[in-house]
């Protein structure tokens, strides 16, 4: 398993030279105390606990999974441990409210540590990452009661929380839902069914779990209108959240999966545990957004984990590993063979890997940015702003970000040749934890949906626009740099076909609904590599800025540049393929009769 080191040099030029976090940070309410040298203090804590403790863990999880013994599911040796050090280290705390113990720090700052300890050890770090879901989710739509109850217990990181969405019946399709909630005399509800596929839904390392689940009240109406939500403890609370007796709530048994052995997924029964109903009857949906937008930014963020691991142990090994001589000459006349990182083809796959990670990480963390300036920004501009770009770019980065992971964890595995294949390196337990992302939080195929059909049909155009307007005034800026023209011109031409392809998609909706799904993937892939060639423009457009100014960090710069000349010459130059199927129509995917499949 590569051994894990976090790319602090890399997130800090996202953060400080690409995304200015220190301004944007001086402009939130209440974030004063995050100031540069509180957050590299933090960024080298949390680059420390994740390379020193979790990711030594990493093949453990995959090796022991988890157990259920008499009810109750164990961890893998040292995940309890780990986790313990966390709270004791006020991790969960980072970005919480103060009212109930938080540290009040930027959501952004988080991301960027969740992406730490994701790429550390991505089994571990979903544990206390759906904990923010559910915290999230309290705090914008739990009553005051309910937020004196659970917050400053999950904030304090004590107990840990879960998202209960989908049914053995239902799959994505929340509507077919049966779980029932019934009312009883002192309040609460009772919660009776069966929810699959619940990350982290039993476990040894907190003294409480809270599920966040979906249910319909007796006079519900069918599909999503009748879904509410509710709030369903691992351990019965009194109102001062002291722990109580066991509730009826309990793991029938742990998926046996692909991947991500070290996180128990649950198949969770509910015989008439005590819930508490969270937000409006009816509006379960609507409050479970709360959870799910976060955590489909966690999601996107594991693409970007998944590619950054991948390419540390692909690096590595491409500068040991001696094989053949290079077809320009040989280039270690001391060795019997050249180390693989001097052949083309090997390069092609590395530099792959280097533009998702890095390109995905700037991505993520301006999504985190968006998240910041909606909750906290002054200026209410300002906040309508951000939700308008996390509500394009959230499934883009989600579903693109996602897809690439797996094609970088891939790669890493071919990097290695046939040791790839062998489990003590670790690289085919990278690519196995990595094929679940595309998966979870909605299939990529549904965020493809909510892109075209929600966002940019359904805005009529207006949400596409406003972030072609964010990425134009970055090429006005940048008019009058002839440096910049080889990655200006061809940002532009893209954006500027992007626009053309949603209107040939959209006129051919109108006489034939199928022809949204037809289009939806390939349009979402578009959308993916031209966003991430507006990351790499601009980041380009950083590195020369540096150069031209002397900086003493050439290679590091020159780097920058090389990777974002590969991804707009080799990886962008995807797109032209991904528009001649947008502008085929949808025939051929429905022409067939389903029993000549």
């Amino acid at each position: 398993m590569p051994e894990y080191q976090a790319p602090l040099r890399d997130i800090r030029f996202a953060m400080n030279e690409l995304l200015d976090f220190e301004s944007h940070y001086a402009n939130l309410n209440g974030c004063e105390d995050a100031t540069p040298d509180l957050v590299d203090a933090i960024l080298e804590e949390g680059g420390k606990f994740a390379a020193q403790v979790l990711s030594p863990l990493n093949q453990v999880g995959d090796q022991q999974g988890c157990t259920l013994v008499d009810g109750q599911v164990r961890t893998a040796e040292g995940f309890k441990e780990a986790y313990q050090q966390y709270v004791e280290g006020g991790w969960p705390s980072l970005a919480q409210n103060p009212e109930f113990g938080g540290q009040g720090l930027p959501e952004s700052l988080a991301a960027v540590i969740a992406e730490i300890n994701g790429t550390a050890n991505w089994s571990w770090g979903m544990y206390p990452g759906l904990s923010h879901g559910a915290m999230a989710t309290v705090q914008a739509h739990g009553t005051p009661e309910q937020q004196a109850m659970f917050l400053a217990k999950l904030i304090e990181g004590l107990w840990t929380g879960t998202m209960c969405l989908t049914e053995p019946h239902a799959g994505s399709d929340l509507g077919l839902l049966r779980t029932k909630a019934e009312p009883a005399e002192d309040g609460t509800y009772r919660i009776t069914g069966t929810k699959i596929f619940i990350s982290a839904g039993d476990h040894d390392m907190a003294e409480n779990i809270v599920h966040i689940v979906l249910a319909r009240l007796p006079d519900a109406p069918a599909g999503v209108k009748g879904i509410s939500l509710f709030l369903v403890p691992k351990f019965n609370i009194d109102g001062d959240g002291n722990l109580l007796d066991r509730n009826s709530v309990s793991c029938g048994s742990l998926e046996h999966k692909m991947g991500i052995h070290g996180n128990a997924t649950c198949v969770m029964n509910f015989d008439g545990a005590r819930g508490y109903l969270i937000g409006q009857p009816g509006r379960g949906l609507n409050c479970m957004f709360t959870f799910m937008n976060n955590a489909r930014l966690f999601v996107a963020q594991q693409g970007v984990c998944h590619a950054e691991l991948s390419y540390q142990g692909a690096l590595t090994y491409a500068r040991d590993r001696l094989q053949m001589r290079s077809a320009s000459g040989v280039k270690a006349p001391d060795k019997s063979a050249d180390p693989i990182i001097v052949h083309p083809d090997v390069r092609r796959m590395l530099l792959t890997q280097k533009a998702y990670a890095e390109g995905g990480r700037a991505l993520t963390y301006l999504l985190a940015q968006q998240v910041d300036r909606a909750h906290k920004a002054t200026d209410p501009d300002d906040r309508e702003d951000a939700e308008k770009l996390l509500a394009l770019l959230i499934p883009i980065a989600k579903g693109f970000l996602t897809e690439a992971g797996v094609e970088a964890a891939n790669l890493g595995i071919q990097v290695y040749g046939g040791h790839g294949f062998i489990s003590e390196w670790g690289m085919e337990q990278i690519l196995r934890d990595a094929r679940i992302a595309p998966i979870y939080e909605g299939t990529n195929g549904i965020q493809a949906l909510d892109l075209l059909g929600r966002k940019v049909i359904g805005s009529k155009g207006e949400l596409l626009e406003h972030f072609i307007g964010h990425a134009n005034a970055f090429i006005d800026s940048q008019a009058d740099n002839a440096a910049m023209a080889e990655f200006v011109a061809p940002l532009q031409a893209n954006l500027q076909r992007w626009v053309k392809l949603t209107h040939t998609v959209v006129a051919r909706t109108q006489s034939n609904p199928d022809e949204l799904g037809a289009a939806s993937f390939d349009y979402l892939m578009y959308a993916g590599y031209t966003v991430l060639a507006y990351i790499w423009a601009r980041s380009a457009a950083v590195a020369q800025h540096k150069l031209d100014a002397g900086s003493d960090e050439t290679a590091f710069y020159q780097a920058k540049l090389t990777t974002a000349r590969f991804f707009f010459q080799r990886l962008l130059s995807r797109n032209e393929g991904l528009a001649r199927s947008l502008e085929a129509s949808g025939e051929t995917l429905m022409a067939m009769d389903a029993q000549a499949f």
